[in-house]
């Protein structure tokens, strides 16, 4: 079971599966500058020209594909991750919150099921017209910083999912089809 409503915590709950002892192992898929698109730039409130960090990574449970993990970061929050890849591997909040104090204290998600790309079903394993559970939201510090866009991928017939929450929206507005893309 996953517990995505809890801010930073797919790693944590990988890990301590239903309390099995599952490997996790974290393969960084590709860390890069990238532009935004106009939503994304004013979801994080960057000026225009600022740019984001990519991080996409594939976590692992006993050697199987489980999650494909993409994270958006401001790059002036964070100018020297390109230089931190080696440590991509464990929790990305407690490195960013340990490197440059951007701890997560709220975040907003939307959950969804897709049919995923090719890439991502390849990524994943999935069979052809297997479904994904898509999951994205925003992470923000106590201060209102949004620090992270993320999109987590999940087989469909692989997750539980276990939510809870505040009664307002704060950072995102309901999702419908924006465009979550950078170039």
């Amino acid at each position: 079971m996953s517990e995505p409503a809890k801010a930073g915590s797919l790693l944590g709950t990988l890990n301590n599966e239903g309390g099995s002892s599952a490997r996790l192992e974290t393969r960084v898929l590709e860390l890069r500058p990238y532009e935004p698109s106009g939503y994304l730039r004013d979801a994080l409130r960057l000026q225009p020209g600022q740019r984001v960090w990519r991080l996409r990574r594939l976590r692992l449970l006993d050697g199987a594909p489980a999650v494909v993990e993409s994270s958006l970061i401001p790059i002036v929050l964070a100018p020297e991750l390109d230089q931190l890849v080696g440590r991509l591997a464990g929790s990305l909040y407690d490195l960013l919150a340990s490197e440059y104090g951007l701890a997560d204290a709220f975040e907003e998600q939307y959950l969804e099921v897709i049919g995923p790309t090719k890439e991502e079903a390849r990524l994943l394993g999935l069979r052809a017209r297997a479904q994904a559970v898509r999951i994205r939201g925003m992470s923000a510090t106590a201060t209102g910083i949004a620090f992270d866009c993320f999109e987590q991928l999940y087989s469909a017939d692989q997750f539980a999912f276990a939510f809870s929450g505040s009664a307002s929206r704060r950072l995102l507005p309901v999702p419908g089809r924006l465009d979550w893309g950078v170039a």
